[in-house]
């Protein structure tokens, strides 16, 4: 019997440009001090949830947009993705309501959108 794979969905993470500007602008250590618990954070929830990831993704930097018109640079809250499999797009979105991201970082969301093709 055939197994039917889980939905995939991808998870990305987005952070108003302000709000990275703030954090930026913290003093280096009070920066440290919050990337130290979010990063042990971060690494837990992702051996929390390991079985459900299927592309650790990562953390994007600034953006060049590519339009009809040419190449420029643009500004975006695209900070990072994942991708998770889950049984349905509420399924994936409950696994971040715990994330780091929102609860450590200045992150403003974790936008699930599923693959359709």
């Amino acid at each position: 019997m055939e197994v039917t794979p889980m939905p995939r969905f991808l998870a990305v993470y987005t952070m108003k440009p302000e709000d990275l500007a703030s954090f930026r602008n913290m003093p280096k250590a009070e920066q440290d001090a919050i990337d130290a618990v979010g990063v042990a954070q971060w690494k837990a929830w992702e051996e929390r949830n390991a079985a459900l990831i299927l592309d650790r993704g990562g953390m994007v930097g600034k953006t060049t947009r590519v339009t009809k018109d040419g190449v420029a640079a643009a500004q975006n809250p695209l900070c990072g993705y994942l991708v998770v499999e889950a049984e349905t797009a509420e399924a994936a979105a409950q696994l971040f309501r715990d994330h780091p991201h929102l609860t450590v970082f200045p992150g403003d969301g974790v936008d699930i959108m599923p693959f359709v093709t």
